[in-house]
């Protein structure tokens, strides 16, 4: 594995892989040696870099995935780069350029090489919920609002506001069927408060037959199915009535190299892992499969 990005996505991403019995991480690269990530990944024993993608595109040994947790500018050019090769591009900038891919509803639609997206963290924090809930039900109007604490939103992200919120659309349109600009509605609060806000996506559905009960259900299986990768995501809210549901989500980080609140990182590096390691795997097992 390689990292672009040296913030702090970038540096959690490297000790999430190195703790991953399937992954190593090989090099992080950012564009500014005197970047502090730069330093922390070099005190967790990895090779890092100044030289950015070109750090990649020279490496003696390819590398089989590489991250990109830069931002959505960059990585178009990235893109272009790395497609020439056969390399799992995996990006967590609200890009749109790859395939949109949320570990527990498509995660096996991951391919052998290419560019995959991560979407971004409400939209990984929310489709789960949604998809769930409009397999059963007709739902005519979406509203996702994702509140972070400033300290956990980087300078990246920051550029990147408008990407961000309109990615985050795109998602919940494509992985719900719910269709048209006024059909779904993304905003994004950054949180100035101390202490720092928990990561919180609020999620409102207005939809025909909406029963609390089967509701209620398939929000607990989805966030079931994310807790196996993400154990901070939580379920701290979910009420139906009148034809309307409101669910809300908090996602704590559970260690690593982030502080509590910063969920929003969490999930997405966790997310971007999972995706990683299902394809090692899947590697290892063709691997095998040859050598019979």
């Amino acid at each position: 594995m390689a990292v672009l990005g040296a913030g702090l996505i970038g540096v959690d991403l490297a000790a999430k892989i190195m703790r991953s019995d399937l992954l190593d991480c090989g090099l992080v690269a950012g564009r500014d040696q005197r970047t502090p990530g730069l330093r922390q990944a070099a005190d967790l024993g990895i090779a890092t870099s100044a030289d950015g993608v070109r750090s990649v595109l020279e490496a003696e040994t390819p590398f089989d995935i590489v991250f990109d947790a830069t931002n959505a500018m960059a990585h178009a050019e990235h893109a272009e780069l790395l497609g020439r090769s056969r390399i799992l591009l995996v990006d967590l900038t609200p890009s749109r350029v790859g395939r949109m891919i949320v570990p527990s509803v498509n995660g096996t639609d991951v391919p052998e090489h290419g560019d995959v997206n991560m979407v971004s963290c409400g939209g990984q924090a929310a489709v789960p919920i949604l998809h769930a809930i409009t397999r059963l039900h007709r739902v005519d109007h979406v509203e996702v609002v994702t509140t972070a604490a400033g300290l956990s939103v980087g300078r990246s992200t920051r550029l990147n506001l408008d990407e961000y919120v309109d990615t985050t659309q795109e998602a919940v349109r494509t992985f719900t069927g719910v269709k048209g600009v006024k059909g779904v509605k993304a905003i994004l609060n950054v949180s100035p408060a101390r202490p720092p806000a928990t990561f919180r996506v609020a999620m409102t559905l207005i939809g025909d037959g909406l029963d609390a009960g089967s509701v209620r259900d398939a929000v607990d299986e989805a966030a079931a199915d994310v807790q196996a990768f993400a154990a901070g995501f939580a379920v701290s809210a979910c009420v139906v009535a009148d034809g309307r549901a409101f669910v809300a989500v908090e996602v704590n980080s559970r260690g690593d190299r982030l502080p509590a609140y910063a969920g929003n990182l969490d999930i997405i590096n966790s997310a971007a892992i999972k995706v990683a390691e299902r394809h090692a795997a899947q590697a290892f097992t063709l691997a095998e499969e040859k050598t019979a």
